[in-house]
């Protein structure tokens, strides 16, 4: 039976029946230290101090809300309203992440620091933050995202980083994370910056913390400048470090609907799309599919990779593995219900 998720983990890392630590006992040491240091920093006012200073006078925030009034009046009926990460520096809501997590890695006494990226904007903020905060720089991406993103991985090797490809499984997000745990836990004085709301605890929180300004900032200026919050708040799921973002803001507002957009490729069947929470399992078809809960479904207890469809870059598959426990869902999920993952075809978009 499912538990109620009030949107925080236990000591375990699990958000009710998601999320954990499925990882091998030397990773665990590294990720409870991390654990340990991470809400410490946040906890500290000196840290978050540095982190609000960084986020004004480098990143550039707070990022607007505009009001898209000629689509709202093409459309008829709802006001639409945009969150403009796309205007923070470096163009991406992913220097919020990595300024973040750049600053606990100086103060967990870091010298390097290791990211995976897919579309090539987390490389690129890590690239960045890195670079300010003097710290070696090594970003792990997918071949097949390189060639798709090569002008990002120009901008990377620019900011001093050293580009790595991931060559196995399908050689897109998914591996770039496997491949930079890898080198993580081998070195001690490493850092592992990661980008997306994946990966063991403490990483999916971490990341919600750190995005969580998106959503703050959002709330507050819509009842500046409409006087209520927003009937819905939507956002495009890939990694979902957007999503959870703006989502947190909305957390205790039940009135607010969540609505996380999936790609949905080019069909409903195996293979053809890449929406992993908005759909039933395609091999049982007997429940909605429940992220990392493998007594639940034959397809994830088999503990297999598979195969997606999608012509952007920067997606999570659908994985169950040692390196990977997807909270997404659940940890934002509330017990109103008033919570939705849809998904949409490049027809449908346009």
């Amino acid at each position: 039976m499912s538990q109620k998720c009030d949107g925080k983990p236990d000591e375990a890392g699990f958000f009710g029946n998601y999320g954990g630590q499925y990882v091998p006992d030397q990773l665990r040491t590294r990720l409870d230290e991390l654990g340990s240091a991470f809400f410490e920093a946040i906890n500290d006012a000196a840290f978050n101090r540095e982190l609000q200073y960084l986020e004004s006078h480098y990143a550039g925030r707070p990022s607007p809300v505009f009001y898209c009034r000629n689509l709202s009046g093409a459309i008829g009926g709802a006001q639409i309203w945009l969150k403009r990460e796309d205007l923070n520096h470096l163009g991406a809501h992913k220097i919020n992440n990595t300024l973040g997590q750049c600053l606990l890695a100086k103060r967990m006494g870091a010298t390097r620091v290791v990211a995976e990226t897919g579309a090539g904007q987390h490389g690129v903020a890590t690239a960045a933050s890195a670079a300010l905060m003097g710290l070696e720089c090594t970003i792990f991406m997918g071949e097949v995202d390189m060639r798709r993103q090569h002008l990002n991985v120009i901008r990377m090797e620019m900011l001093g980083a050293r580009v790595v490809g991931a060559k196995s499984g399908q050689a897109t997000l998914k591996e770039a994370v496997d491949e930079a745990l890898d080198l993580w836990v081998s070195d001690p004085k490493m850092f592992y910056v990661l980008g997306s709301a994946v990966g063991p605890h403490p990483y999916p929180l971490m990341v919600r913390h750190f995005q969580s300004v998106i959503g703050k900032e959002a709330r507050q200026q819509m009842l500046e400048e409409t006087g209520r919050l927003p009937s819905a708040c939507l956002a495009c799921v890939g990694g979902g470090s957007n999503a959870i973002g703006i989502f947190a803001g909305f957390m205790d507002d039940p009135e607010v609907r969540l609505i996380g957009v999936e790609p949905g490729g080019r069909g409903n069947f195996y293979g053809e799309h890449a929406y992993t929470l908005s759909t039933k399992c395609a091999r049982c078809c007997t429940s909605p599919r429940k992220p990392y809960a493998p007594s639940t479904c034959s397809v994830l207890k088999s503990a297999k990779i598979f195969a997606y469809r999608s012509i952007s870059t920067g997606f999570v598959p659908f994985i169950l593995e040692n390196s990977s426990a997807y909270v997404f869902r659940s940890s934002v999920r509330r017990a109103s219900g008033i919570f939705a993952f849809a998904w949409v075809t490049k027809e449908t978009a346009s």
